[in-house]
């Protein structure tokens, strides 16, 4: 009888125990849904003409208003993957590293030994699909854009020791009929273009410099 009854009291304090530890145990938090993916702006398709800001009487505000329509290309993949932050360029829209591992090197060509000229030739080669013309190379440091503002970049174009030494003239020129920047529309394969074209893109460039070049903050 006095072990049965013993047995018993162990019982009933084991259940009471599990009881109490499931009463006061912390709640378990319910489990929070994944992130969503953090996507990118898509990508500008297309540029508005110079006369579509005309309507801005305010010349300053049109200047800048012209200089956000620029920044559609300035800040395209296609130019930022070539004015990298690193000294390693990036790739495809997503803007990858580029693989495999290359370097600016000196002039902006590469390292010696892995020159640009190694796979990227004068003209986009359907076969393999690796883009080239014939000065294909990485702009130097002082004109690297990638991860900035566009209020930056645009100081940074005004400024001769970080633009190549290039006057308003120069970078209206540059814009609008360099055949590397060119590149940008037609860059082959499955790559995205830059938005509108490069006529447009000059077009606009000149219209921002000629309303005063005013640079967003």
């Amino acid at each position: 009888m006095i072990r049965a009854a013993i047995l018993a009291t162990a019982a009933a304090l084991s259940v009471a125990a599990v009881g109490g530890a499931m009463a006061t145990a912390a709640p378990q938090p319910a489990p929070q849904p994944a992130p969503a993916a953090k996507l990118r702006p898509a990508l500008a398709t297309s540029l508005k003409p110079v006369s579509a800001f005309a309507g801005i009487a305010d010349k300053r505000a049109r200047s800048l208003a012209l200089f956000g329509e620029v920044g559609k290309v300035l800040q395209h993949p296609r130019c930022l993957n070539c004015h990298p932050a690193t000294e390693r360029p990036t790739q495809t829209e997503r803007m990858t590293p580029h693989m495999p591992m290359v370097v600016r090197g000196d002039g902006g060509i590469g390292a010696t030994g892995l020159r640009c000229t190694t796979c990227h030739g004068p003209a986009n080669y359907a076969v393999s699909g690796v883009p080239g013309h014939p000065q294909w190379h990485l702009a130097p440091p002082e004109m690297a854009w990638a991860g900035k503002t566009l209020g930056q970049i645009c100081r940074q174009l005004k400024d001769p020791e970080r633009n190549g030494g290039k006057s308003m003239a120069d970078m209206i020129e540059h814009m609008t009929n360099d055949t590397l920047v060119g590149w940008g529309w037609a860059p082959g394969g499955k790559r995205v273009p830059a938005p509108g074209t490069q006529a447009e893109f000059g077009a606009l460039y000149k219209a921002w410099a000629d309303s005063g070049a005013v640079c967003p903050a």
